[in-house]
C-alpha cells in the first residue's frame, strides 16, 4: 500500500487504480489502516508521494470505503520476523485472502507456506490477472 503512494509508476499503484475502479478488494483489519494512515502521513513519506495532508485523508477515505474489513478472531503470533507485518498477516489469514500481495516476498514466505497462502509481488499480481 505504502509503495503504491510512494510512486505513481509502479505496479503497486496500478493495483491500487484496480481497487478504486472495484475489481480488487483489498483487505485490512483496524489496526493496518491505522497504520497505513500514520505511515503516509509521516513528513518523509508525504515529501515522496507530494501530498498535503488533505489529500492523503481524502485518498485514505476512498481507500477506506473499498477495503473490506476484517475481524481478528484469531492471531497465529509470533509467525514473522518484524511485528508490524504480524498485522498484515492477520489481516490476510482472517480475511481469508485469496493472496497476500507485497514487495516484501522474503519475510512472509515462510508463513505463507505454514498457511497455504498465495504470496505475490505486486507485479506478479498483475501477470496474473492478464492471464
Amino acid at each position: 500500500m505504502i509503495s503504491a503512494f510512494r510512486s505513481r509508476l509502479g505496479a503497486a499503484y496500478r493495483i491500487l487504480g484496480l481497487v478504486a475502479e472495484r475489481r480488487l478488494v483489498p483487505l485490512a483489519t483496524p489496526a493496518l489502516f491505522l497504520e497505513y494512515e500514520a505511515v503516509l502521513k509521516r513528513p518523509e513519506q508525504r515529501a515522496v508521494s507530494g501530498l498535503s495532508l488533505g489529500q492523503l485523508d481524502v485518498a485514505l477515505a476512498a481507500l477506506a470505503a473499498a477495503v473490506e474489513p476484517v475481524d481478528v478472531h484469531f492471531a497465529w503470533r509470533p509467525q514473522l520476523a518484524d511485528p508490524d507485518d504480524e498485522m498484515v498477516l492477520d489481516a490476510a489469514l482472517n480475511g481469508r485472502a485469496d493472496a497476500l500481495v507485497t514487495h516484501n516476498v522474503a519475510d512472509f514466505l515462510a508463513a505463507a507456506e505454514r498457511f497455504d497462502l498465495l504470496l505475490l509481488k505486486p507485479i506478479d499480481l498483475l501477470r496474473k490477472l492478464e492471464q
